[in-house]
């Protein structure tokens, strides 16, 4: 996600920061109107194995394993898991017509750790995304969940357009006499020109999948799925509900849609709602380490006072700093310290990128070291400040491809996937009234967001409906405050989706949940992989946030008779602050 404000350019590539089956032919061209393919519709063909058939006695090399991306130490950690190896898998382009000739490469990982005589078959793993390398993730959850390593062996998988697989690249030419609405057209149709692009779905990666299922001989595979992995997931159960052994979605999109727009809709409100529910109660809490208030809403006034997200500084530090402890709120006390650094620094509104990197290492020089223990947090935080000095150089590149006609290059898959999943609302009125609205609303979030590449993309197909009698059991694990996949999206997918139960986790915004860490959580989860038992919905406590010794009432309560949590996307925090957000600029107007 960045910054809208720092310039028009950079906003439109930033973007660019979950019967019958057999496929139709491919509708990459969709018509204007968005009309498209849905798999549901088809008729019946079942086995990516059958389709792919021709492909099945490729010899696979057997390789160890490299995970660039990672800390070496990590790496080293995942490579000693026993019988880790990896292979470059040849698929089709598209499976609509798997023998026209046109083939790409899936990267994926094994481990052999199951015990043969208690074996329940392979597990694959998706990290989400769309557009997250999963090849490292087989080996990471057979270290994260050794009690199912015994039964399972998991499997990673960079999904195509991704990592080590064949991957999707588009490049388009920034112009400086563009609005943000234009040079978003202009991206989405500098990747519409790469011909892989249309074959970038997940519906196709579905069936990777299930060749991958039937490559390995196979009957069944399970599945751990988080963020858009459990959209990736769902999606998979519906086309291939009779080779879905055991799937949790942990963070779940809402998968009773048939686009992902009403998942990414609710992000920027829920993240309003994590940062005044939750990240400025604990910065108040601990006043002595911030120097700010005990009451939350006084540290919100003075973040608004310098500035907020409507000064570019303080909209590159959400994105890059408090965003990422939205995942994971281990790491509150960087975003915190972010925060307290911000308003202290009351730097004047950068003009311009390079003028907006200055500002950034003055503000990297002032928290250095504050309020972030030594070692694993500062090693995160050196990363996020690193991440933050990429972006700013990236914007930077973009202001001067704008002036010199040079075309710019962005990885294509994340919004390859979610505008082509199925139909965006692609009216310029309607994102003009969404952003208005969230400035109202999500005051926090608001006033760097615009519309997405998706409002100018055409779909290529539409997620499937599961199927009521033939769906298979699912477990759903959601966080109250998750802010990338909202607690609304996983508790509506758990009530409409058949043979589907929920295990909510109250006061907590970790997005990405299992293995947590409580017998609550993790239980019924092993419960459900090794024996096969589907709890009925179950509400649990969270852990507490770093550095406390107590997890605090915020929020919503557990709703006793139905074992989900009671919450509203604009609480009575959220709501108050708004109402000071926009006295605050009403004062500053008329003072001007």
């Amino acid at each position: 996600m960045i910054p809208q404000s720092m310039t028009t350019r950079a906003a439109a590539v930033a973007a660019a920061g979950a019967l019958t089956l057999s496929l139709a032919p491919a509708a990459s061209a969709a018509p204007e109107g968005g009309a498209t393919v849905s798999a549901s519709s088809q008729s019946s063909h079942a086995d990516a194995g059958e389709l792919g058939a021709h492909l099945l006695d490729q010899d696979l090399t057997w390789e160890d394993c490299t995970f660039p991306d990672l800390e070496p130490q990590t790496q080293a950690a995942l490579q000693e898991i026993e019988g880790l190896a990896c292979a470059d898998v040849t698929v089709p382009r598209d499976w609509h017509d798997p023998t026209d000739g046109e083939i790409i490469t899936v990267r994926l990982s094994v481990t052999d750790t199951a015990d043969p005589e208690r074996s329940q078959g392979i597990a694959l793993v998706n990290p989400g995304g769309p557009g997250g390398s999963g090849l490292p993730w087989g080996a990471a959850m057979a270290m994260r969940s050794p009690n199912l390593a015994e039964e399972f062996n998991f499997v990673g998988f960079d999904p195509r357009g991704v990592g080590q697989s064949t991957q999707l690249s588009c490049e388009y030419q920034p112009d400086a006499s563009h609005d943000a609405w234009e040079d978003g057209a202009a991206a989405v149709a500098g990747c519409l020109d790469n011909p892989l692009t249309p074959f970038i779905t997940t519906e196709q990666t579905a069936y990777d999948m299930d060749f991958l299922r039937a490559l390995l001989n196979e009957d069944r595979i399970s599945y751990v799925g988080y963020s858009y992995g459990t959209w990736l997931g769902s999606w998979y159960q519906t086309l291939f509900p009779s080779h879905s052994h055991r799937f949790l979605l942990d963070s779940a999109t809402d998968l009773t849609r048939k686009s992902l727009q009403e998942t990414w809709d609710l992000q920027p409100r829920s993240r309003d709602r994590q940062f005044q529910d939750m990240l400025l109660p604990y910065m108040a809490r601990n006043h002595e380490t911030y120097q700010l208030s005990e009451d939350p809403l006084e540290i919100r006034r003075a973040w608004e006072q310098a500035g907020g997200t409507r000064d570019p500084l303080g909209a590159l530090i959400t994105a890059q700093i408090v965003i990422p402890a939205m995942y994971s709120t281990a790491g509150y006390p960087g975003a915190a310290d972010a925060v307290a650094t911000f308003i202290a620094l009351d730097a004047p509104e950068a003009d311009g990128a390079e003028e907006l990197s200055a500002q950034l290492e003055d503000f990297i020089a002032a928290s250095d070291g504050v309020a972030v223990d030594a070692g694993e947090a500062s090693i995160v935080q050196a990363h996020l400040f690193e991440k933050a000095r990429e972006e700013v150089q990236r914007l930077v590149e973009v202001d001067q491809a704008a002036e010199t006609g040079e075309t710019v290059t962005f990885a294509g898959t994340f919004n390859a996937i979610r505008c082509q999943d199925g139909q965006w609302n692609r009216s310029r009125g309607y994102w003009d009234a969404w952003v208005a609205d969230l400035n109202t609303k999500a005051p926090y979030i608001g006033p760097f967001m615009g519309a997405p590449l998706c409002a100018h993309w055409p779909a290529v197909t539409e997620k499937p409906k599961p199927h009521q009698r033939t769906h298979p059991e699912t477990l759903i694990l959601q966080s109250e405050f998750d802010a990338a996949t909202p607690y609304e999206a996983g508790e509506r997918s758990a009530k409409i989706m058949p043979n589907t139960s929920l295990i909510s986790v109250n006061n907590e915004g970790t997005h990405g949940l299992f293995p947590y860490g409580t017998t609550c959580v993790d239980d019924p989860v092993e419960a459900f992989f090794l024996d096969g038992a589907l709890p009925k919905n179950v509400a649990c406590g969270a852990l507490p946030l770093p550095g406390e010794d107590q997890a605090y009432q915020v929020g919503g309560d557990i709703h006793e008779a139905q074992q989900t949590v009671k919450v509203k996307m604009r609480t009575d925090a959220v709501k108050e602050a708004n109402r000071m957000v926009r006295e605050m600029l009403m004062e500053q107007h008329h003072g001007e």
